[in-house]
């Protein structure tokens, strides 16, 4: 009696890897959790401080050695702004699904119309055949990205593309 191989094992090449389930929290949701911790508090009541179970306050914790990540730390200055905040996606969503256009979600949000749309484009849901924007999606791919940053210019090796000249 010979063994069937599975459709996947017959096409020849490995088995996709999931990324995960998205986190529900962003970074800054965090920051209450550490900033507890600092006070010195127990793990518990700074997960309870923070809106978190026990559990994921205590994950959080065990996670990171027991010291808050250097963005998170309370010494670390407060973020810039610069990039949308989970809010700010679910509110994009929101006016979105209410008809409003890219500017005028731009002005409600006093952000930029190119933000606002570049969001949209990048994180448009198409697989069903429409463009539906899910916040929880943009930012966890905001998060990702932000954990594997670009090497620095300097710090790449110079390509060369023909004899390299000194002058003396």
């Amino acid at each position: 009696m010979e063994t069937r191989k599975k459709r996947s094992d017959r096409v020849g090449r490995a088995k996709m890897k999931s990324p995960g389930r998205p986190p529900v929290l962003h970074r800054s949701e965090r920051r209450p959790f550490w900033q507890a911790i600092a006070d010195g508090d127990s793990c518990e009541v700074a997960a309870w401080k923070a809106g978190v179970s026990q559990a994921v306050g205590s994950r959080w914790f065990r996670e990171s050695g027991g010291m808050p990540p250097s963005h998170l730390s309370p010494s670390a200055p407060p973020p810039t702004g610069r990039y949308l905040s989970l809010a700010e996606r679910e509110q994009i969503a929101l006016l979105r699904a209410q008809g409003e256009g890219v500017r005028e979600i731009a002005r409600q949000l006093e952000r930029s119309a190119s933000t606002i749309s570049r969001g949209l484009r990048r994180n448009a849901a198409t697989r069903g055949g429409g463009f539906e924007y899910r916040p929880v999606t943009a930012q966890w791919h905001a998060d990702r990205a932000a954990r594997c940053p670009k090497p620095a210019k300097l710090a790449t090796p110079i390509q060369s593309y023909g004899p390299m000249w000194r002058i003396a």
